[in-house]
């Protein structure tokens, strides 16, 4: 008698894209198309943009390569990713300062600028996924801090972002590579 190979699972496949379409009754509401996969999401405060400035709470339209991401390391597991991962330290900042040189990258506490905190208090961060908005090619003034993170209850409204609950972050987490874009129709 010949013995069977063991079965190997199945590697699961990455996503090439994410696509953003507004929800229809509310521009801050999307549904989220991740393959076979409809999704609720959470977007900007302003809606969705072609002309992304600073501070407009606006959710820029546009196809936005995924760079990395950062987690939080004592909100319980995730799963595995193909995406570059980083645990979120208290002194992580993002910089949202027009003026300064670091406008829209990472720094570090103490830092005096305006910033965001990427270990916060409430879950939003727990996963935060670095999109390339204005990072890349950066131009002063025309919005920072664009990441897909985790929705609030209700999905009320982000800060220009794009976000979806915990459990649909969970699901997608193990299709996300440095090859898949996010893109806001």
């Amino acid at each position: 008698m010949t013995k069977r190979p063991k079965a190997r699972p199945k590697s699961s496949s990455t996503l090439a894209r994410l696509i953003v379409r507004p929800a229809p009754r509310d521009q801050r509401r999307a549904i989220l198309q991740a393959g076979p996969l409809t999704l609720a999401a959470a977007l900007g405060r302003g809606g969705r943009t072609s002309r992304k400035r600073e501070g407009d709470g606006a959710t820029p339209i546009s196809v936005m390569p995924i760079l990395s991401a950062y987690r939080r390391g004592d909100s319980g597991l995730w799963p595995a990713t193909r995406l570059p991962m980083r645990r979120t330290q208290p002194n992580m900042l993002w910089c949202d300062a027009v003026s300064d040189a670091n406008y829209n990258r990472p720094v570090r506490s103490p830092f005096t600028p305006s910033h965001e905190k990427l270990q916060r208090e409430d879950e939003l961060y727990d996963i935060c996924i670095v999109l390339d908005w204005n990072l890349r090619q950066r131009k002063r003034g025309c919005g920072s801090a664009i990441f897909f993170h985790i929705a609030r209850p209700g999905y009320s409204p982000t800060e220009g972002c794009v976000a979806i609950s915990p459990r649909d972050m969970r699901r997608l987490l193990p299709h996300l590579g440095r090859k898949t874009v996010l893109q806001v129709l």
